[in-house]
């Protein structure tokens, strides 16, 4: 390929290339003619350059990447003005909103170093995430709302992996994270794709034998938690790939264990404590504990992050109220590798999670069809933000609760009851 990059560090070449393939084949399910709208870390740029050059096989229109610097970005918090922080690119957000309205897909590569801003002023940190979210709303509506085919993979950055394992030196922090990516995203298998298709048919299952149960709440017992989350009224499980309003049948995050739906945004009960910590804009968040009443979250703590915590929960009125819950099994492969990632895309797929703010409009019956206000009656949440965090363990027990009250096992030790 001209102008191939070398890998600075022991990545797997052909493992690279075949998370590409995955990306574009499974992930997105790139249409021919179709443009494709993309972002990454500098530093990821083998991945991008081969995603790229799967894309045009794939018959892509115009593919345009679009780098984030880590450095840049350092050098705004250290020396720009204060006005700054509550300025966005609202242009840049604009012009994507117009091509994914006109059917261009979107990929983002994750990768960033998830303590690049640990050392900066939070309030800073919340000004300018506010403002960001308040300009990538035209965008990220069309994401949310699964007007088009989109897909998250990641990329071994150094940074990221040096905070994964910080004893190892540089190049085998990288290797070792690259070989746990690989692995969590099925490209370690002989045949990925095959390997997707089977794991989607699993996914599909139990989100199928949920959607049969039409429960109207689910009861959560564990250490430090004791919670009640109501379903959304006409609620609908989703899990692995499904079809975007576009038509086109995608799988939006790579990796995956998690079969998902909305959670009614004022019928959430109760306490619950996170069961392993939340890496967010660069603060670590442990050990968070809050309480629900009427759906809201009416006090919040942590061990570790408490203020950016509730500097997250202030974004806006909806960000107090829940607008996923998913269930992933104890056993999932993430799990499994012992692995913090410090990466929500990797954690979540650890344990069952909820998430707070903007709901999916997927996640309803007919959901393609619904309007703003008519997914709002039915109890679905609105906002700027939508952050995950994970509540499940080996000790946690899940009961459905059916519309007469009556419970149905659904996990018990944080495992599939059935």
């Amino acid at each position: 390929m001209t102008g191939e990059t070398k890998l600075p560090h022991p990545i797997n070449t052909k493992k690279l290339e075949k998370l590409a393939e995955v990306a574009v084949r499974v992930g997105l399910n790139l249409e021919d003619g179709q443009d494709l709208i993309m972002t990454a870390p500098i530093e990821a740029q083998p991945l991008a350059r081969l995603i790229t050059r799967h894309a045009y096989k794939a018959g892509a229109g115009v593919v345009t990447t679009i780098y984030s610097d880590p450095e840049s970005t350092l050098e705004r918090f250290e020396n720009a003005n204060d006005a700054s922080f509550d300025k966005a690119a609202g242009w840049l957000y604009e012009g994507m909103g117009k091509a994914y309205a006109n059917g261009a897909a979107r990929l983002a590569i994750s990768g960033d170093n998830p303590m690049l801003l640990a050392a900066q002023d939070p309030e800073k940190v919340s000004r300018a995430n506010r403002a960001n979210s308040t300009a990538y709303k035209p965008a990220l509506e069309k994401i949310a709302n699964f007007d088009i085919n989109w897909n998250i993979v990641s990329y071994p950055s150094l940074a990221w992996a040096k905070t994964v394992f910080p004893g190892d030196p540089d190049g085998m922090a990288v290797a070792k994270l690259a070989r746990a990516i690989f692995a969590a995203s099925r490209v370690d298998q002989p045949d990925p794709v095959a390997a997707w298709k089977e794991h989607n048919d699993t996914l599909h299952a139990r989100s199928s034998w949920l959607n049969g149960k039409r429960f109207s709440a689910l009861r959560y017992t564990g250490p430090g938690t004791d919670l009640t989350i109501g379903l959304a009224d006409d609620h609908e499980w989703q899990g692995g790939a499904s079809p975007a309003k576009n038509g086109i049948i995608c799988n939006p995050n790579i990796p995956t264990e998690e079969v998902f739906t909305t959670p009614h945004r004022l019928r959430v009960e109760g306490h619950v404590s996170s069961t392993k910590p939340l890496s967010h804009q660069g603060t670590l968040i442990d050990d968070i504990r809050v309480q629900f009443e009427k759906g809201k979250i009416v006090h919040a703590a942590a061990a570790r992050g408490g203020d950016v915590l509730n500097k997250v929960l202030d974004t806006d009125e909806g960000a107090r109220h829940l607008g996923e819950v998913a269930l992933v099994p104890h056993s999932s492969p993430i799990s499994q590798s012992g692995i913090l990632f410090y990466n929500t895309l990797f954690d979540e797929n650890a344990s069952c999670h909820i998430a707070l703010g903007q709901c999916y409009s997927k996640c309803f019956l007919n959901g393609a069809s619904l309007s703003a206000d008519e997914i709002a009656a039915k109890g679905g949440n609105a906002s700027l933000i939508h952050i995950d965090w994970m509540i499940g363990s080996d000790k946690t027990d899940i009961d459905g609760i059916d519309a007469d009250g009556n419970a149905t096992p659904v996990m018990r030790g944080g495992e599939w009851a059935d």
